[in-house]
């Protein structure tokens, strides 16, 4: 992912741990990055949606125990994804630059 942002480990690192503030365009480059409007990145808030999973009342607790089982499962499964999403995009940028590394050394820098 730092790759992808231009940045170094440590620096999104930082960005993780909350150690440094995330600017409009490195959000944009987020949200691109992930295949989402940085908007709905921003307003994406995981524990504000379990937490009104959990205060759902109903008669039958199995019930509300079975939903947040499914959104966790469908949370883990959309964080798999995007992470095959991420190793498959890292796959063709390394593909891309061995590109540029071998038309750099038949044709020279452009």
């Amino acid at each position: 992912m730092a790759e992808q942002l231009g940045i170094t480990q440590a620096a999104y690192s930082k960005i993780e741990t909350g150690q440094t503030k995330l600017t409009p365009n490195k959000i944009s480059d987020i949200a691109e990055i992930f295949d989402m409007d940085a908007s709905d990145l921003m307003a994406y808030d995981m524990q504000k949606y379990f937490n009104s999973f959990n205060n759902v009342k109903g008669s039958n607790i199995e019930s509300t125990i079975t939903h947040d089982e499914t959104i966790k499962n469908l949370y883990d499964e959309v964080v798999a994804l995007h992470k095959d999403k991420i190793t498959l995009l890292e796959k063709l940028l390394n593909s891309t630059e061995k590109d540029l590394i071998k038309y750099r050394k038949k044709y020279g820098e452009l």
